[in-house]
């Protein structure tokens, strides 16, 4: 078949803006996007920059925008994004500063990696002669995090680092990101670690786990299935469970949580009131005003579902309670 690939092409030394440019490639039915990337640079264009090694979806080193979602180049059919013959968009991946052309750089990506300490700070050794043995089940549930491969695809899918930096923000600032945040949990969550809690309160800070917005982009992206915003919502039942719980998500989640059991749906109003401080809520009150103004305001007093559909709601709730672990 010949598939049309719409590469987005960047040379700094050019001086020129980022522009598209459109090949022709002749690709078997189980080719891949890099096979199309490899052979036009081979028998088209030279000057095509792209970044590849194993070809396995091993390495990561492949991950790239493909029809505007990033993935591994080296594990997505051309035939699967293209199955009527359409033009496949292939570019760098977001969030990252682009380098030359698919290749983008991978520095704001280890920064984030490092901040959270990504190796273990044991705590009480084991007695002597003895080594120190983890119970299989613990390393089980850490397996699903140790799938990651770095590929740092669910960082080019983040919307809370894309709407930092139309913002402004650096790469390698603000939010950690999903993949630092897998990472940290694979730390926290290690028995053999003896500074979880030291962990814990450090991501309670700015740009940790409470920034994420749930958008389930890492989730879809993740080549590997760890599902970053899960290892994240996981990250933040353990900070709450160990005591951190004076934080603005925290009162958010909680007030969520209340509104629903209460009427049955989301009182907005309430939410606001419970998220933030009094002092922050009193910032926010120009916002308010100007929600007012153009009719955005909710409903003062919240609306209840009706009585049945009610009842259901709260039996779920009871239900949940009855299933904690004690």
């Amino acid at each position: 078949m010949k598939a049309t690939l719409i590469v987005r092409r960047y040379d700094p030394e050019s001086g020129k803006p980022p522009y598209d440019q459109t090949y022709t490639v002749a690709v078997g039915e189980s080719e891949v996007v890099l096979d199309a990337l490899i052979k036009i640079r081979e028998e088209q264009d030279g000057s095509l920059a792209l970044r590849c090694s194993c070809r396995s979806a091993i390495c990561g080193s492949c991950a790239m925008n493909m029809n505007g979602h990033p993935g591994l180049a080296c594990k997505t059919k051309v035939a699967a994004l293209s199955p009527h013959g359409e033009p496949v968009q292939v570019g760098p991946g977001g969030n990252l500063p682009v380098i030359k052309d698919l290749v983008v750089d991978m520095g704001p990506f280890w920064s984030k990696v490092r901040q959270v300490t990504p190796w273990l700070r044991p705590g009480a050794p084991p007695p002597a002669n003895e080594e120190y043995r983890v119970p299989n089940e613990r390393m089980l549930d850490l397996s699903g995090m140790m799938a990651c491969i770095m590929c740092g695809a669910c960082v080019m899918a983040c919307t809370v680092l894309e709407a930092e930096q139309g913002q402004g923000g650096k790469p390698d600032e603000g939010f950690l990101g999903p993949a630092a945040l897998a990472k940290a949990l694979r730390f926290v969550g290690d028995p053999r670690d003896g500074t979880s809690r030291e962990r814990l309160e450090a991501l309670m800070g700015g740009g940790g786990i409470w920034d994420c917005t749930h958008c389930f982009e890492c989730v879809q992206r993740c080549p590997k299935g760890v599902a970053p915003m899960d290892r994240i919502l996981e990250l933040r039942r353990r900070a709450v469970d160990a005591g951190f719980t004076d934080h603005n998500g925290v009162r958010h989640a909680q007030a969520f949580v209340d509104s629903i059991r209460k009427h049955g749906q989301l009182d907005e109003n309430y939410l606001a009131r419970k998220s933030v401080t009094f002092g922050e809520l009193f910032q926010m009150m120009p916002v308010a005003l100007r929600m007012l103004l153009a009719g955005k305001m909710p409903p003062m007093f919240p609306h209840n579902l009706p009585g049945d559909s009610r009842e259901d709601v709260k039996r779920i709730f009871e239900a949940m309670e009855e299933e904690k672990p004690a």
